[in-house]
């Protein structure tokens, strides 16, 4: 009786550990366009570091991944491509997450590098794999929506 008394003890302190181990879910962007709704996975780069940093070194990235950077009040700013290895395209958004900009841009290695953005305030932007929204029928005025966890 004791041994399976432990047994169900120790069962039910594994499920838990299981439980506890499990990584939060990564954030999620939507982006409602005329014919659905498409669906990112993101990392979201929020500080001056992360954002100055971004997708530099990375060799590939996923059709449905890409990197959100956010500020807290719009902001007028250009990105640039220095060290970025893949070609990407950011979508720039407004305070009320409509779509005001969308550009592709090339990888570059050798200063100087070109930079990138709206000429408009914008609170968020979002880099894919280059072509990834023209692929998914994203437009300007299409709105996005950023989920940060399940919480």
């Amino acid at each position: 009786m004791r041994l399976a008394f432990l047994l169900l003890l120790l069962a039910v302190a594994c499920g838990q550990a299981e439980e506890a181990s499990d990584p939060s879910p990564s954030p999620a962007l939507s982006i409602r366009t005329d014919d659905g709704t498409v669906s990112l996975e993101v990392q979201v780069a929020d500080t001056p570091a992360e954002r100055r940093t971004g997708l530099m070194g990375r060799e590939s990235l996923s059709p449905y991944d890409g990197m959100v950077f956010l500020w807290e009040e719009p902001v007028v700013s250009t990105f640039w491509m220095k060290d970025t290895l893949i070609p990407l395209s950011i979508a720039f958004w407004d305070e009320g997450g409509r779509i005001i900009s969308i550009l592709d841009m090339a990888p570059c290695i050798e200063d100087p590098c070109p930079t990138f953005g709206p000429d408009q305030p914008f609170v968020g932007a979002v880099e894919v794999d280059r072509g990834a929204f023209e692929r998914h029928g994203v437009v300007l005025g299409d709105t996005v929506e950023l989920t940060l966890s399940n919480g």
